[in-house]
């Protein structure tokens, strides 16, 4: 249940600092289009990323796990897909995008680990 809360959290903030920071981004509308958002990423990570992860198995060795930034890439995009509120323009603001998502879920793994 704590790994769920902080995948949410994780995508929430995501795209609340890409927007910021990231040019390429846009956020339309209010902070329910935010909040959704970020909760369709997080539900999306915690859900399909380890049936992804499965099953590309031999490429993330191949890659020595860097396949698995491309997952990530792709869960982006899909929640790009499905809110028209939500839009990234172009790989370099996606990868971006993905690289906040990245440090942000380390952060809050880094610091769900030292509560324990």
């Amino acid at each position: 249940m704590k790994r769920l809360i902080l995948q949410l959290a994780a995508g929430i903030l995501t795209f609340w600092l890409a927007d910021f920071f990231v040019k390429g981004i846009e956020l339309k509308g209010d902070l329910k289009i935010l909040f959704l958002a970020g909760i369709s990423l997080g539900f999306l990570n915690y859900f399909v990323k380890p049936i992804l992860n499965f099953i590309t198995l031999p490429l993330r060795m191949i890659t020595f796990g860097l396949f698995g930034f491309f997952i990530s890439l792709f869960l982006i995009w899909l929640v790009d897909l499905f809110f028209k509120e939500l839009t990234i323009e172009g790989m370099r603001a996606l990868f971006f995008t993905t690289l906040i998502f990245y440090f942000i879920s380390l952060f809050l793994e880094f610091l769900l680990k030292i509560r324990k």
